[in-house]
Formats: structure tokens, C-alpha cells, sequence
């Protein structure tokens, strides 16, 4: 397929290209800078220049694609209205009498709320952070539409060995600085590799009927504070992590960062027995000891 990707060098995102192409598809890549472009060249991907928050200045030039999938999202306090106007420009130019274009839209694990003990599925009444609520038409924007085939993928914590929502705490260990956690250490996160979340996109682009939503949860829900001693075991330096508040976390990196104190447990059963995803990623401890 040609596949157009939004967001294609972030942590999701470069995941996803690398998959896509992998398995044979053609990927165009919106890039909002030079160095963004070159990283998507670089995986094989051709590149169009644009940002998702002028929509006007590229949408023109979007060629024909069989498939599109929106990762990119900018944080900014400005981040429904930005997403609002990219749909407005985005979705009438899919609309095409050839057929419909299939459309991944991601969404994500804070659109749940807090869990507890109950492990979330997609039948899960929506109970969004308010940072993210802007994001509950939207998803139903897409879903709903007659012109697109529209799926949607809620990712769960995207993780790396040191990157993804590991990534702060891999920098306070290498600092040697006590690593924070947010809410306390029994706060669940919900977690996917990214190499695996990228197998769960591509297999919703083959598979996926439209009108569908997946869970991308590899691990239900992992302790946070386990993550946290589990670096501060690899920095030589064990230490307990420091407990800072939902509000104190809001105020340095803005409101959307309270879903750090979220405590979930979410499912992935749906991706794994309609689409077959197999997640292989399944002890974040472990990679962590690993990567040294």
C-alpha cells in the first residue's frame, strides 16, 4: 500500500515506518523540519515537507495514497484546536470516488481513565483527562465517517528499553539523581514496546475492519515504582524513588501530564484474537537490566 504517516519520527512513529516498510508498503512521511526529514529518509521513507498545525500549506500536495495513519501530536495548550483544523483539511481531501482510504487514527490509554482493578476493554465508557478530551470527537470523527474506512489504535504506555515514558526515568538514573514517580509506586501503567505496538498498526492496516477500535496493551498494568528501582538497580546507585504529586508533574510539563499519576490496567485481548497480534516484549524489567 502507499501509506502516508503523520508523526513518523517520534517514538511511535519511527517504529511504524520501519514495519511498514519491512513488510513492503511504500511510506510518505510528513516532516515539519530538515532534521525530521532526513531521519525519514534515512529508514526509506519518501518525505513531504508540512506540520500538522498548517494544514492549508500541504494538504494540496498530498498525492494519492491507499492508507493514512495520524501518530503526530503537539502538546502545546493549543492541542485540540491544531487537531481540529488538521481534520478539517485532511479529511475532505481523502474523500475520493475511487474507494475508501483506510485511516488510523491513535488515540491512547489516558482517553480511559483510572482503572483500578478493573482491566479496561474498547466497550469501556470513555472517561478522558481533561488535557484530552478535545480528543473524544475526534475519534468518533473518524469512526463514523461514510468517505473513510476508519480504525482506531489506542496505544498504552509506549516504552523503550530507555526511551518512550522511560526516558526520564533512564536520564535521573544516568544523572545519578533519585528518579521520580508520579501518584506513588503502586500506580499501574499499562505498557507496549514500541516494536510491538508498530506490528499492532500494521496489522490494523491489513486487517482491521472499519468502524474498529484496539487496545494496544502488551502488559495490562506494571507497578511504576518497579520500573523506577529497576533503573535505579542499573545506574550501580539503588535508591527508593521520590513520590511527586499529579499537580507538581502539571505544573512543570503542562496539564496533559497528569496522566502519569493515572492507575490503569488495560487489555489487549481484542488486537491479539482479531488480528492475530503477538506481542513478544513482555518484561520491561528485564529490558532494562539488558541494556546497558
Amino acid at each position: 500500500m502507499r501509506v502516508f504517516v503523520t508523526g513518523g519520527t517520534g517514538v511511535i512513529g519511527s517504529a511504524v515506518v520501519c514495519e511498514l516498510i519491512a513488510r513492503g508498503h511504500r511510506v510518505l512521511g510528513l516532516a515539519r523540519s530538515d532534521a525530521a526529514a532526513a531521519r525519514l529518509a534515512a529508514r526509506g521513507a519518501a518525505v513531504m515537507a508540512g506540520d500538522i498545525a498548517t494544514p492549508d500549506t500541504w494538504v494540496a500536495r498530498l498525492p494519492d495514497v491507499d492508507a493514512v495513519i495520524h501518530m503526530a501530536c503537539d502538546f502545546s495548550s493549543d492541542m485540540g484546536a491544531i487537531e481540529r483544523r488538521l481534520l478539517d483539511a485532511l479529511l475532505p481531501a481523502l474523500a475520493t470516488p475511487s474507494g475508501r482510504i483506510r485511516f488510523i487514527y491513535t488515540g491512547g490509554c489516558w482517553l480511559f481513565g483510572p482503572t483500578g482493578d478493573v482491566v479496561a476493554n474498547e466497550s469501556a465508557t470513555l472517561a478522558p483527562l481533561p488535557a484530552f478530551a478535545w480528543m473524544l470527537p475526534h475519534l468518533e470523527r473518524v469512526l463514523i465517517s461514510r468517505e473513510l474506512h476508519g480504525i482506531v489504535v489506542h496505544p498504552a504506555m509506549v516504552y523503550e528499553a530507555a526511551g518512550g515514558v522511560f526516558r526520564r526515568f533512564a536520564h535521573e538514573a544516568c544523572k545519578g539523581a533519585a528518579i521520580r514517580v508520579v501518584g506513588g509506586e503502586s500506580v499501574r501503567w499499562p505498557l507496549v514496546h514500541s516494536h510491538d505496538l508498530a506490528t499492532l498498526y500494521a496489522l490494523a492496516l491489513d486487517r482491521a475492519p472499519a468502524r474498529s477500535s484496539f487496545i494496544g496493551a502488551a502488559i495490562e498494568g506494571h507497578p511504576v515504582g518497579r520500573i523506577a528501582r529497576a533503573f535505579a538497580r542499573r545506574s550501580g546507585k539503588p535508591q527508593d524513588p521520590v513520590i511527586v504529586s499529579a499537580d507538581a508533574i502539571a505544573a512543570e510539563l503542562g496539564e496533559w501530564a497528569r496522566g502519569y499519576a493515572l492507575d490503569q490496567r488495560l487489555s489487549g485481548t481484542k488486537a491479539r484474537h482479531d488480528l492475530g497480534w503477538q506481542p513478544r516484549h513482555l518484561d520491561p524489567e528485564a529490558a532494562i537490566a539488558a541494556d546497558t
